[in-house]
Formats: structure tokens, C-alpha cells, sequence
């Protein structure tokens, strides 16, 4: 086998940035790149080369009109699965039948995972404010409410591997925000909708609308409503670029969490690192396939060391050749020229996933803005914010760390301001509305203040 040629940059010889653009652009969601395979399959069932872009509108506007119809159609076309609106949800009998399967110990991981992760996204629920604010002798009462979505839907993978993980960092921080209604939809395959483990997971979680539907027309029909499956208010979850490229075309008819791209991490060493931990780090990344891994270190040996020790892993995993191809495609190994320069390529990059490598990382946190999950010291990989820690592994990627958060309770809250004056507080107040309502020529909104005073 050729040697692993992954890109490597000296950043006092070679432009580091350039290279985080390029990645950065390969990572987002474009919507502008289709396979051969891809393109032949869209000509197959449009009859035209279509763009993902314009796939994903032909599919949502189709769900839209026809309803539960199209949503079959486009999974009998796509996923080669034929079932009809009786058939597309999961039965109870099914997954308390899948919950049988599992073994004692999955259940007691599940049950472990679910507390760490509902301790943690309790803790930063927000908590409803209220001020009172005097005007003279009078009083207004302001007040901050905080209440939790009444349905989510929850997109859920299962093409090339199971995700019962992504139905604990989704469901639960919903869940923890009081959402009583939740709907998952996931592919009609081994992997996803036949998958035990993923439905007993979804069954243990007291979750009871499961649908074995994917794609963009999942997205759609959680979006607009179609019969079986009532619409949602959010959808959240991750998927493939179609996936991807739905949420976003159904944003505004409901809320979603992000439009997500290939799974990334950076790693940020200095000399106390070890060489096989990073190289594992990368790889864990890398065999998402996408999937990106950048080393950036200011200690010059760790290159040559790191590159020896993916060469030596990569050979010895299942999964070795996927991410062989992701790295050379995706990965970088950087040597910057200090600490400040290995912070400023971070943020120019905003990974998802970001490991400070490091025997006391609190001080180059300090020097971080943009990343949505941020890894301290040598022993805590990202396989833990994957698994159990409690946050959640649902993060912005493609350098939406920019200005993108990930996954919450937070999120699943609707905050409503309350406000209340009585007729001395309104009196009190008046002019002050009547001369911005003078200055922006909105008579009316002064005229709605005059017609109480008079």
C-alpha cells in the first residue's frame, strides 16, 4: 500500500489558511456536487440531470401536494422499500419486541447514557425572569416565560451504520425541556428502521412514534403534515446531504437545529501529547468517511510521529481504508508557528469538534472562540462527547461554529416576554412612544396610546 498522503503544511513555509478555506468549503453543504452513480439515479427517476438542490425541492413540493403518497413513492423509488400508510410506522408490538432483543447490558448502557445526559441538559435550562420596573409612584411588571415545544421530529441515520446514540443525544435534551411529543423517522433499512437496537433504544426512552421513512421526504413530511405523520414545530437530527439540504429548504414552515456536514475534529497538541492518542483521534473523525482530521502543533516532532502512527492504526482498523481516503481528502497535519498561531487556525476553521491535547488546555481555551465541542486534556477523546458525557454530539459543522451552537435543551424552549402597565404606568410612559412613533411615522401606533388616555 502507497504511504498515507495526507497533507502536511509548515506554516513558515506553506499557507495554513488556505488550506482551512478549502477544507471549510469542501465541508459545508454546497448542494453542488453529486456522485456518477448519484446523477444517474436522479436522471433515472426525473428524467434530467437535477442538482441535489433541485432534488430535494422536486421531493418536498411533491410531499406537499400529495401528501403520504409521495412520501411512499420517492421510499419505494430511493430506498427500494414498498409500504403503505399502515405499514410506515413502527408498532409497539415491534419495539417492545426489540427491547426483548437487546441484551441486559445495551439496556443498562442506555439507561446510564440517558442519565448523563438528561443531569447535564437540565442543568442549563433557563429559568423564567421577572422585573419590576417603577415609573414614578407607578409599577410595570415584566416577565420573562419559558415553555417547551409541544412536537419535535427527530432524523435519525441508518444507511451505512446504526445510530442508537443519536436517538439519546436528540430525544433526551427534548425530552429534559418537557417536549411530550416526539417523532423519529429513520430509513427503512438494517441499519435504521429494522435495527433492534435502535428501536429498543427509542422503546426504553418511552419514545412512540417511530417511522420508517428517510431521506428528504422524512423532512418533509415532519414538516408539512401528511396522513399518518402530523407535522412537527422543529426537526432536528442528522443525515446525508439530502437530509441536509431538506431541513434547510423547509426552514420557516418549521424550526430546525442546523444543516449539517461531514463530521470534523481538530486537535490541538503541544510537546506532552502522544503521537498514537492523536493519530486515534484523527482516525475516530476520519472513518465517518467524510469525515475530517487536523493535527496543528507547534512542537515539530509530533508530525513525523503522528503521521508513523496513523500509517501503523490505519493498517490494523475495520474501517481503515474509509478513513485512509477521508484524511488524504480531508486531513492535514500543521505545524504552526506558536500557540497564537495554532488558536487563530482553529477559529478560522470552527471545527465541531475541537481536542486540546494538552497538559494544562485551560490555557489555550482561553484563547478559543469558535468550536462546538471542545475536548480538554489527554485523556478525554471525542468518542466520549459521542457517547456519554451529557452534551449533546449533535454539532455545527462546516465553520458554523462561527456563530451556530450545538444541540440543547435550550432549544426546544419558546420564550414569550410578558408585559403589563396599568393605566398610570401607560400614562407615564405615553410620550416617550408618542415621539418615536412621531419619528418613524407610525401615527397609529400613537393613536393606539391616546384612545386609553382619554
Amino acid at each position: 500500500m502507497l504511504p498515507l498522503a495526507i497533507k502536511t503544511i509548515d506554516c513558515r513555509q506553506g499557507d495554513a489558511k488556505q488550506l482551512f478555506r478549502d477544507l471549510r468549503d469542501k465541508l459545508s453543504p454546497r448542494g453542488d456536487v453529486v456522485s456518477e452513480a448519484g446523477r444517474q439515479r436522479t436522471i433515472d427517476l426525473f428524467g434530467e440531470p437535477l442538482s441535489p438542490r433541485e432534488v430535494v425541492k422536486r421531493i418536498c413540493d411533491d410531499v406537499r401536494s400529495r401528501g403520504i403518497e409521495a412520501v411512499l413513492y420517492y421510499t419505494s423509488k430511493l430506498d427500494r422499500k414498498d409500504l403503505t400508510p399502515s405499514t410506515v410506522r413502527v408498532t409497539q408490538k415491534e419495539l417492545d419486541a426489540a427491547s426483548e432483543k437487546v441484551s441486559p447490558e445495551f439496556l443498562n448502557t442506555i439507561g446510564q447514557i440517558r442519565q448523563n445526559i438528561a443531569e447535564f441538559q437540565r442543568a442549563i435550562l433557563p429559568k423564567d425572569a421577572r422585573i419590576v420596573r417603577k415609573i414614578g409612584a407607578e409599577i410595570v411588571e415584566l416577565r420573562q416565560r419559558h415553555l417547551p415545544m409541544k412536537r419535535v421530529g427527530i432524523c435519525v441515520p441508518g444507511g451505512a451504520a446504526a445510530y442508537p446514540s443519536t436517538v439519546l443525544m436528540t430525544a433526551v435534551p427534548a425530552m429534559t425541556a418537557g417536549v411530550k411529543e416526539i417523532a423519529i423517522v429513520v430509513p427503512p433499512t438494517d441499519f435504521g428502521g429494522y435495527n433492534v437496537d435502535m428501536l429498543a433504544t427509542c422503546n426504553e426512552l418511552g419514545i412512540k412514534e417511530v417511522y420508517r421513512v428517510g431521506g428528504a421526504q422524512a423532512v418533509a413530511a415532519l414538516a408539512y403534515g401528511v396522513e399518518g405523520i402530523p407535522r412537527v414545530d422543529k426537526i432536528v437530527g442528522p443525515g446525508n446531504l439530502f437530509v441536509a439540504l431538506a431541513k434547510q429548504h423547509v426552514f420557516g414552515d418549521v424550526d430546525i437545529d442546523s444543516i449539517a456536514g461531514p463530521s470534523e475534529v481538530i486537535v490541538l497538541a503541544d510537546n506532552t501529547a502522544r503521537a498514537d492518542f492523536i493519530a486515534a483521534d484523527l482516525i475516530s473523525q476520519a472513518e465517518h468517511s467524510p469525515g475530517s482530521g487536523v493535527l496543528i502543533t507547534w512542537h515539530e516532532p509530533l508530525i513525523a510521529a503522528v503521521k508513523q502512527a496513523l500509517e501503523k492504526q490505519l493498517a490494523e482498523l475495520q474501517r481503515g481504508d474509509l478513513a485512509r481516503q477521508s484524511l488524504e481528502d480531508y486531513g492535514a497535519l500543521i505545524l504552526a508557528r506558536d500557540e497564537a498561531e495554532a488558536a487563530a487556525l482553529t477559529d478560522l476553521l470552527a471545527p465541531e469538534h475541537l481536542h486540546i491535547s494538552m497538559d494544562v488546555p485551560e490555557k489555550m481555551l482561553s484563547q478559543i472562540q469558535n468550536a462546538g465541542a471542545i475536548f480538554m486534556g489527554h485523556f478525554t477523546p471525542v468518542a466520549l462527547g459521542d457517547y456519554i458525557a451529557g452534551p449533546s454530539h449533535v454539532l455545527p459543522t462546516g465553520g458554523t461554529a462561527r456563530f451556530a451552537n450545538g444541540l440543547a435543551s435550550t432549544d426546544f424552549i419558546k420564550r414569550s416576554s410578558i408585559i403589563h402597565y396599568n393605566a398610570a404606568a401607560l400614562r407615564a410612559d405615553a410620550d416617550h412612544v408618542r415621539l418615536m412613533a412621531e419619528k418613524e411615522g407610525l401615527t397609529a401606533h400613537s393613536a393606539s396610546i391616546d384612545i386609553r388616555l382619554k
